[in-house]
């Protein structure tokens, strides 16, 4: 153990702050297979979205399939929580990446035959959309035992960098294969590329967690994240700005559809562009988290965030270049990765371990929840007043909340640093009480 102690310590000085994270081995592992994996979600989700809007030329529907992808999300995601606090996460993951990559697949068999449907593209979202409220909070929870609370803050960061890295590579490498070759290659892709993730999971060895105490009421036991994110001021009050921002800045992506044809006139090989455009705002956002040490006025960054992403989002709505529009989007970009990594890392520095999964399947719900709704409803007053106007409907009152948040920050911070000592505190008496031996590097 000696000798793996000081090799760690070395690769510790040795690793540039902002990748610290990758000096776990595990988390390496994680890490080169969800970089694979994501670059086809992306493409799978610029080329589901221009799918249906060649199916359909409608946003309602646009919104429509976006609701239908995320609301399992919001009624399961509780569910999931409480699996991925129960069981063995890596297994759950396991076999959520399956179900994940068998859907891809046969929407890909589907959409190549000629023979989908629009109803097809709404099934395989509803599915998809359940195990997503499975995969979501146990792919959350599970990041902490790969890495441990100090390179926790860093492992979100890169989570998101690779994310929305993935988010450049993908909706470009989709413009041009949706135009070449049609859709249902990007969704051939996208399946094949789980086989990345998989055997990532499959390498990865974590020591097993003391299994929960059984407990006599399971509802009561689901209902355990809610009760306890109600009674903490701080956690409400940021998961209250993300439902927001979810519910109105978030879906500006079943706009840009219509943005990148009807206003903008360039197709989909526009639409995959402007996707990158946001993609790379986000990377420079989460590098730039990544890059920091502590949490140290996190909440001010996440507040600022948001400002910036209703602010560039109201532009982009009175653009009609097409390069003004695509420089407008990088801060989009920017504001919304560096918000929802902001976010998800003080949550998970003031959950206690017990609770994570569960307190994350609320974060998740509050996401990927209301975003179906903010889809649906910016969906509707596209058709309806048509999507420039709805796009600065929508910023609007982004920017609002984000101005009430303000009015509330420095209470908040207050009870933000409180609860994230005593977590430490629990960390440090768990380390003191633990054999050397069992703990992991």
């Amino acid at each position: 153990m000696k000798d793996s102690g000081s090799g760690g310590a070395r690769e510790k000085r040795a690793l540039p702050a902002v990748v610290r994270a990758l000096r776990h081995r595990n988390y390496r592992l994680f890490f080169s297979g969800q970089l694979v994996s994501l670059v086809g979600t992306w493409m799978q989700s610029v080329a589901q979205a221009w799918l249906v809007y060649r199916l359909t030329g409608s946003s309602l529907l646009l919104g429509a399939v976006g609701f239908a992808h995320q609301i399992p999300v919001f009624f399961l995601a509780t569910v999931g929580g409480t699996v991925a606090d129960r069981r063995n996460r890596r297994s759950v993951l396991l076999c959520t990446q399956t179900a994940a990559m068998t859907l891809a697949l046969t929407l890909a068999t589907l959409t190549l035959s000629g023979l989908v449907r629009i109803e097809h593209v709404f099934v395989m979202a509803s599915l998809l959309g359940v195990v997503n409220a499975f995969d979501i909070p146990a792919r959350q929870s599970f990041i902490v035992e790969m890495v441990g609370r100090e390179d926790l803050p860093n492992a979100i960061a890169l989570n998101s960098s690779i994310f929305n890295g993935a988010r450049i590579v993908g909706p470009a490498v989709a413009g041009v294969l949706v135009v070449m070759i049609g859709e249902g290659y990007c969704f051939l892709l996208n399946g094949l590329s789980f086989l990345a993730v998989l055997a990532g999971l499959l390498a990865i060895r974590v020591p097993p967690r003391p299994r929960p105490p059984a407990h006599a009421n399971p509802l009561a036991a689901a209902l355990e994240g809610f009760q306890f994110v109600a009674r903490t001021r701080a956690m409400r009050a940021l998961l209250l700005l993300l439902g927001l921002m979810s519910l109105t800045a978030a879906p500006y992506g079943v706009l840009l559809p219509p943005f990148a044809d009807r206003i903008l006139l360039g197709g989909p090989r526009a639409y995959g562009l402007l996707m990158v455009a946001a993609g790379v705002g986000a990377v420079i956002g989460a590098l730039t988290l990544a890059a920091r040490r502590g949490l140290k006025d996190l909440g001010n960054w996440v507040l600022g965030a948001s400002a910036l992403m209703a602010t560039s989002l109201f532009l982009f709505s009175l653009s009609r270049s097409f390069w003004l529009s695509w420089l407008l989007l990088v801060p989009t970009g920017f504001g919304m990765m560096v918000h929802l990594a902001g976010t998800n890392t003080l949550v998970q520095s003031m959950v206690p371990d017990a609770l994570r999964g569960r307190v994350m399947a609320v974060h998740s719900m509050t996401f990927m929840g209301i975003a179906p709704l903010g889809s649906l409803f910016t969906g509707w007053l596209a058709d309806r007043f048509g999507p420039a106007q709805a796009l600065a409907l929508n910023s609007a009152c982004c920017l609002a909340g984000a101005a009430l948040f303000a009015t509330r920050l420095q209470k908040l911070g207050e009870e933000t640093r409180a609860l994230i000592q005593a977590r430490e505190a629990e960390l440090s008496a768990a380390s003191a009480d633990t054999p050397l031996s069992s703990r992991t590097r």
